[in-house]
């Protein structure tokens, strides 16, 4: 997959705003994902690919994390991310998702599942 999928540059504002704008359960999240403490992996938050936007996504493991809030239950945005995570899977991106009250109720539990995604061995 060639470099002009990631971060295009007519998204960039796009992404800067999302960045000033995480949810709570994102902050939290980031918080235990930043500065490679999860792992020894290098996570970005709000990165983009082709058209879609990623709450977080790690290049060395081609792992997105997606935090939900209750609005991703409702039918037509379940067919959309169902959607989005087929084509981010064709482009060999794993999707995993997170619900905003699993973040803020048991960060420890998300670490462990995110932890559990990782198959490069080289860290």
């Amino acid at each position: 997959m060639g470099q002009i999928l990631h971060n295009r540059k007519n998204m960039e504002e796009l992404r800067r705003e999302l960045r000033k704008q995480l949810t709570d359960a994102e902050a939290i999240l980031w918080s235990y994902l930043r500065s490679n403490q999860l792992g020894g992996r290098k996570f970005r938050r709000q990165h983009s690919v082709g058209s879609y936007v990623l709450d977080f996504y790690c290049t060395a493991e081609r792992l997105a994390i997606e935090v939900d809030g209750s609005v991703h239950q409702q039918p037509e945005n379940l067919l959309h991310d169902q959607e989005r995570d087929d084509a981010l899977a064709n482009l060999g991106i794993r999707t995993i998702r997170i619900k905003n009250d699993e973040v803020e109720a048991d960060i420890s539990s998300v670490l462990q599942r995110i932890s559990e995604q990782f198959v490069n061995n080289s860290h």
